[in-house]
């Protein structure tokens, strides 16, 4: 063996050595300053309640304070933009949801690409979405929804709390699969939809349990079906859309922290360690459930496994619907 390779081989391994010396050096001291949370919406709403509460906690483990930004605007399009330009460091991280999955298809021209332009880090909660009918509406069950939207087609209206969003998806899915019409009234936020709902000006529609419960315990508003797998705990009654025949409804929303693309893996699995221990907290699950929430403990690859699946569906979805919104 030549004297020149000798001195490369030792050359070669001090480098690879010292490599991961320095690798091991920035694990340990990352956080080194302050983490930006970016909330793509205004502050109030789910977004943002989650985004505080984990920021306080993931404050108190990392040893750096972790600030909470929200950037609302052009439907998430702002604040998603920020973050998919920031350097992947993980000290500009966002609070992602599954609508992130539908901009694409949504709107032609996004400056970013919503799957590979982010690194999802851990899933924190997910809420599932209660099929509500007017008491006026003779309506009880899915089949009963389905028979009375064939005997009268586009003659029902579902409202809607935008454009494009789960609500609006959902009740799209819900008619591809039981091959019904029904007419959409879109209305600017959940809120305003549920009091025509009440009201009678609307039949129907998709609704989040938070705001959605009160009401129906109140009789103002009959639950049909819950999206998801389980039944929920405080409408043990209500079928899940699998047991009333219509499996593989595609609503649901979750939640997710997640980094800008390239963020090193030791930053990635630091803080996934850290936000899934969260997560586990059984004073996180409680903060949630007041808020018709529920915990969503899953790993970097499950949440990309799920969002790319969600990503197709919405896709099919969107396309079938002719949905566009102006960019």
């Amino acid at each position: 063996m030549s004297r020149l390779f000798i001195v490369a081989a030792n050359l070669s391994a001090a480098g690879l050595l010292s490599a991961l010396a320095g690798a091991a050096a920035s694990a340990e001291d990352f956080p080194n300053r302050p983490i930006r949370m970016v909330v793509p919406y205004p502050p109030g709403g789910s977004n943002d309640f989650l985004a505080r509460l984990y920021s306080v906690k993931m404050t108190e483990m990392l040893g750096q304070q972790v600030v909470v930004d929200n950037r609302g605007g052009a439907n998430t399009i702002i604040g998603n933009n920020i973050v998919a330009k920031s350097s992947p460091d993980g000290y500009t991280l966002l609070l992602a949801g599954s609508t992130q999955t539908a901009i694409p298809h949504l709107y032609r021209n996004i400056p970013y690409d919503s799957l590979n332009d982010f690194a999802p880090i851990a899933g924190i909660a997910r809420s599932e979405f209660l099929l509500v009918v007017n008491p006026a509406v003779p309506v009880k069950t899915v089949d009963d929804l389905i028979a009375l939207a064939k005997k009268k087609p586009g003659g029902l209206n579902y409202a809607t709390s935008s454009t494009g969003g789960p609500t609006h998806l959902g009740a799209v899915h819900f008619q591809m699969l039981t091959g019904v019409t029904m007419q959409q009234v879109p209305y600017k936020g959940g809120g305003p939809a549920m009091i025509d709902l009440v009201g009678g000006q609307v039949q129907l529609g998709f609704a989040n349990p938070a705001g959605s419960i009160p009401l129906v315990q109140a009789g103002r508003l009959r639950a049909v079906a819950v999206t998801g797998e389980k039944r929920l705990d405080a409408l043990p009654q209500v079928p899940t859309f699998t047991e009333a025949g219509v499996p593989g409804l595609a609503l649901r929303n979750w939640y997710a922290i997640t980094a800008p693309a390239a963020t090193p893996k030791f930053v990635i699995d630091k803080l996934s360690s850290v936000i899934l221990k969260i997560a586990a907290m059984p004073e996180s699950r409680a903060a949630l459930l007041k808020r018709g929430l529920d915990t969503f403990i899953a790993t970097p690859g499950q949440i990309d496994a799920l969002r790319r699946e969600d990503w197709a569906i919405n896709a099919k979805v969107i396309k079938a619907a002719g949905i566009k919104m102006q960019d």
